[in-house]
């Protein structure tokens, strides 16, 4: 069996799977993964004078390394995060597995149809209203337009927007475009579901209501969640094993219990420091 749920002795109080044995199939292959990007060393006012800059060949580029070397593989059915301080490289590596990036070097192979929830709005028009969004979305997605029609009601009731369909989107806050966004990206099982803080926007029982759907996809072995978050707590609660990115380096992989409890001792040595 890949994974086994396990509950402990408090009734009802479901604890994290078990971590995929190795007969599980890889889904997600990252080996030796490093991100340059260059940066221009001046800044430049406008368009047109990054352009004279250009045809003089006098603009200069600095390197910066978002990743160096990472490498980590996860497995079918597992609930694997990605922490570290801003500014490290998680939502890189969250972008080049998604496939928005090219890895400047190494390899990232996965595995399955993926569902990102990167980066708000993403995929969304702001002048059409939530209806027309939804369709727009799942399109996006590859969902056709009567999968979309079979599932408009169940999208709406979970996102609980029944009445602002109407509603261009522009007039959203932030937080009821994420419920439609988490809405359309889960009405079926992808086999990677990729969250970047999405869960830390909107009120705090639309955040639960989302744990537990993630919960629920995880638990049916057959989604794959990776997950980043500051909310150290949420990975915890969340996740089986857990890799640890620090200025673009991989401090840490292994158990989220052990690498949490590493990473929440930097930040008291940090407070220390102030």
């Amino acid at each position: 069996m890949a994974i086994v749920v396990k509950q402990d002795d408090r009734v009802g109080e479901m604890m994290r799977p078990d971590i995929p044995s190795d007969d599980v199939p890889v889904v997600v292959d990252a080996k030796d993964v490093s991100m340059i990007f260059n940066i221009a060393s001046e800044q430049l006012g406008s368009l047109k004078e990054y352009f004279i800059h250009i045809m003089r060949h006098d603009l200069l580029f600095k390197e910066f390394k978002a990743l160096d070397g990472i490498s980590f593989q996860v497995r079918k059915g597992e609930a694997f995060g990605l922490v570290g301080t801003n500014g490290s490289g998680k939502s890189t590596m969250l972008k080049i597995i998604a496939g928005v990036l090219e890895p400047s070097a190494g390899t990232c192979d996965v595995r399955g149809t993926i569902a990102p929830l990167i980066e708000l709005g993403a995929g969304f028009d702001m002048e059409l209203t939530a209806q027309e969004n939804i369709y727009l979305n799942g399109a996006l997605l590859g969902y056709s337009e009567d999968f979309i029609d079979s599932h408009f009601d169940a999208i709406v009731e979970f996102a609980e927007l029944e009445d602002f369909m109407e509603m261009p989107l522009k007039n959203y806050s932030s937080g009821m475009v994420a419920r439609i966004a988490f809405a359309i990206a889960t009405i079926t099982e992808p086999d990677i579901l990729i969250v970047d803080e999405t869960l830390s926007v909107g009120d705090f029982l639309f955040q639960q209501k989302c744990e537990r759907r993630i919960k629920d996809l995880v638990d049916s072995n057959n989604v794959t969640v990776l997950l980043v978050s500051h909310s150290i707590e949420l990975v915890e609660r969340m996740c089986d094993r857990v890799c640890w990115i620090e200025k673009g380096k991989e401090r840490m992989l292994g158990p989220t219990d052990e690498v949490c409890a590493a990473y929440k001792q930097l930040g008291k040595e940090q407070d220390g420091k102030h």
